[in-house]
């Protein structure tokens, strides 16, 4: 990826993946109603469907209106979105910039195939392009797939932190 390409355009390299016909590539607004839909099967799986009450404007808005928060690799298979991966940047106070993976998503069918390391991988390269340090995201205590696949990068996970929030 190039880095000066502004996160969130359609310009910009694909990763190729091999002859299947799969590349990932940056996120466009006229992803977002697939994205949507892939959000809220991310929810049903993580047995949450009720927490998804963000409307498709104002998701297509936050991440392609005038002022983006969020950006998005998109897996694509033969023109069919099979994958995404949605990050923001967040900023630490001990660590500086910081790119916070929000979701990452593949549809079960295409689940075992390698369409998750692209994401992951294209997530890396993009925290190194944009100088930022380091990556966070979280995970589910009971998703052992998720946990196993996030081992494979040596990833740290912090057993101290309590998640909190609060509901505008």
């Amino acid at each position: 990826m190039n880095s000066n390409i502004k996160p969130g355009t359609s310009q910009g390299p694909s990763f190729g993946g091999g002859g299947r016909g799969l590349s990932v590539r940056r996120a466009v607004r006229e992803d977002c109603p697939t994205l949507l839909a892939m959000v809220r099967e991310l929810a049903e799986f993580e047995r949450a469907p009720h927490e998804v009450t963000v409307t498709l404007e104002h998701f297509t808005e936050s991440g392609f209106g005038p002022q983006p928060v969020w950006w998005a690799f998109v897996a694509e298979e033969n023109g069919t979105i099979q994958g995404f991966a949605l990050y923001y940047i967040r900023f630490s106070t001990w660590k500086g910039q910081r790119l916070y993976l929000e979701d990452i998503y593949i549809r079960p069918e295409k689940r075992g195939q390698g369409i998750g390391t692209q994401l992951f991988d294209a997530l890396v390269q993009e925290m190194h392009e944009r100088h930022l340090h380091g990556m966070v995201w979280q995970a589910l205590e009971w998703n052992t797939a998720a946990l196993d696949f996030y081992r494979k990068y040596n990833a740290r996970f912090d057993t101290e932190w309590v998640n909190c929030s609060i509901e505008g």
